[in-house]
């Protein structure tokens, strides 16, 4: 019995991660009670993402400078990179002031059940990295999950002959969770109790 414009953004809106019918419904709700210039600077801000960022050449963060500010900020340390899947990531270590490198992201991580193999995620990029400059020590920071797990061994398996120091995260995040939930001082102390893998 929902009017078919809003019963069209509520099925919208279900499509976003973590969003079911009644949090769709109520988001839906929200926006029809906004003002037009509200709802229209939301869907400005929408469009703007899809046509203004882009993914940086170096290092696959999201950004809409070439290269991203994390690579072009001279005070960060480029022998030290820190690996996550995706660029989201970037932001729960950032959050911790600790982490002075730049990184590099996936794109993702291995997971057969979903087809998702080592051709479908940047190692090659990372290794190329690894290859064309000096590397102190490269952070895996994968999800602590069955596919972290296995994303980060196939990745120390590639690095291995190059002779860079291969560390990973500490457990200090819970298994099965995802950095994207991690708070301030269980990321900071899972930076700080990294372990060679």
């Amino acid at each position: 019995m929902t009017a078919p414009p809003l019963a069209n953004l509520i099925n919208e809106l279900t499509k976003l991660p973590g969003v079911g019918g009644k949090s769709a419904a109520r988001l839906a709700y929200h926006i029809l009670k906004r003002s037009a210039a509200e709802a229209e600077a939301l869907a400005t801000a929408i469009l703007d993402v899809k046509t203004k960022i882009f993914r940086c050449s170096v290092c696959n963060n999201m950004t809409d400078v070439e290269p991203c500010a994390i690579c072009a900020d001279p005070r960060r340390d480029p022998s030290l990179i820190c690996v996550v899947e995706e660029a989201f990531n970037i932001q729960t270590i950032e959050s911790t002031r600790d982490f002075k490198g730049v990184y590099h992201v996936l794109l993702g991580a291995l997971s057969p059940l979903k087809g998702i193999g080592p051709q479908d995620i940047d190692v090659a990029g990372l290794v190329k990295r690894v290859q064309s400059g000096e590397l102190r020590e490269i952070i895996i920071a994968t999800n602590p999950n069955v596919e972290g797990e296995a994303t980060a061994l196939y990745i120390a398996q590639q690095l291995r002959p190059l002779g860079v120091r291969t560390t990973r995260l500490a457990f200090g995040l819970p298994v099965g969770g995802d950095l994207e939930y991690a708070d301030q001082v269980t990321m900071a102390k899972a930076l700080e109790g990294r372990r060679e893998i």
